[in-house]
């Protein structure tokens, strides 16, 4: 079975002579931070760039979320170190948050609290995979998945989705990929990058799937809130609860509450996972900040008004960016159906020039796309599907008329 990551190379030279471990000097750079980090850049030397790159709303933290960090700030006990797991009180209002959201019960004892979803990917898999094991990455994928799994010996196995499918996972797709090493299914719905959202019987079916044979299931829930039109968010252990004992479920308030740079996600597991998480988490960083755990309690226990006006603003944008794009020389685009991302199919423009440049792939698309218009778009080389880009739509409106106009205007110009 074809890996998405060759294992680091075996040492050549002789012991502490290698200035970086080839297991960290395996790791790809997020691909999406990149381009946000380098249309940020541009930005500051003056440049009128437009950048599609950061997954993360352009909402400001609620007020009153921001109200209760203000006042975390002066009592004492948040000077001080807290439990690893997470405060108390948060704990037990996740799981109350979880009841009420997806409908799921889980005890406080099964959450850990940690620095960010991508924190609780990362210690999820630590914790559950050997080297050698397989976890079934459906594609395209969020570029952090394949990382994680490979930082922790295991061996993450791409499972296409298609853009005729509208990029959803299928059980016969996930069978023509399971070995006798597979040991963990990676779900995700809606899907970062491409806002595919799962019906209740796919998921369902995928969750049946995986109980037949003795997988574990990763869901990672973070958009469980951004959906749009007639689909509806289902959350897989739920629907199938004879997989509670083997399903860890990811989520975190980024993108609920606009609280990407408040770093407090959260993993809900088996209580013996959540156990080896948490005493892996005591060596790395211990407790996440106090003040951003009181931030994230005040967002979880209030109500959902304020992603309620976000999703109505998303939506819009959503059809806005579906409607552009397909009006693009060389594009497709399936509309999203969740999250906050078009992932659109760039192919119709191979063998055409743009600027000068022969295009070959997306990552041409993206290079011509900054330097002639001045758009940060991401190739779809770093989500597993070379011929697409991810663009967000979590940034203000004029902004995105205006960045995906000046695409159109480009690609007109493809001879």
């Amino acid at each position: 079975m074809a890996s998405l990551r060759e294992p680091p190379p075996a040492p050549v030279r002789a012991p502490g002579t290698r200035r970086i471990s080839a297991r960290v000097a395996s790791v790809n750079p997020s691909a999406t931070l990149a381009v946000d980090a380098k249309a940020k850049a541009l930005q500051a030397a003056g440049e009128d760039v437009i950048g599609f790159g950061a997954g993360e709303p352009d909402f400001p933290t609620p007020a009153h979320i921001v109200e209760a960090a203000v006042a975390a700030c002066g009592r004492s006990a948040n000077h001080h170190y807290t439990a690893t797991a997470g405060l108390a009180d948060l704990r037990q209002a996740i799981a109350a948050k979880t009841l009420r959201d997806s409908g799921l019960e889980a005890a406080p004892g099964q959450v850990v609290v940690t620095n960010g979803a991508k924190q609780a990917v990362y210690e999820t898999f630590a914790a559950l995979v050997d080297p050698g094991d397989e976890v079934l990455v459906p594609a395209p994928f969020w570029t952090t998945y394949p990382e994680a799994i490979a930082l922790a010996g295991g061996i993450p196995v791409a499972v296409p989705t298609t853009e005729e499918s509208g990029f959803h996972l299928t059980v016969e797709a996930l069978e023509a990929h399971r070995t006798p090493a597979t040991k963990v299914l990676l779900f995700v719905s809606p899907n970062n990058p491409t806002g595919a959202v799962s019906s209740r019987a796919e998921v369902e079916a995928i969750g049946q799937w995986a109980v037949e044979h003795g997988l574990w299931v990763v869901t990672d829930e973070i958009y469980e809130h951004l959906v749009y039109g007639d689909r509806s968010f289902t959350s897989m252990p739920v629907v199938v609860p004879e997989l509670m004992d083997r399903c860890v479920v990811i989520n975190g308030v980024a993108k609920t509450y606009a609280m990407t740079g408040w770093r407090v996600g959260w993993l809900i597991a088996p209580a013996d996972v959540a156990g080896a998480v948490s005493n892996l988490q005591s060596h790395s960083c211990g407790n996440v900040d106090n003040v951003a755990q009181e931030a994230a309690l005040a967002a979880v226990a209030g109500d959902l008004s304020a992603v309620a006006e976000m999703r109505t603003v998303f939506d819009q944008r959503r059809r806005t960016m579906h409607r552009m794009l397909n009006e693009c020389r060389g594009v497709t685009c399936v509309e999203p159906e969740g999250a906050f991302y078009a992932f659109p199919s760039v192919k119709g423009l191979y063998g055409a020039r743009l600027g000068g440049r022969e295009i070959r792939s997306s990552l041409d698309v993206v290079e011509a796309a900054i330097e002639e218009v001045k758009v940060a778009v991401v190739p779809g080389e770093a989500f597993g599907a070379p011929g697409y880009l991810r663009l967000s739509y979590a940034l203000g409106d004029e902004a995105m008329v205006e960045g995906v106009s000046r695409l159109a205007a480009l690609f007109a110009t493809a001879a």
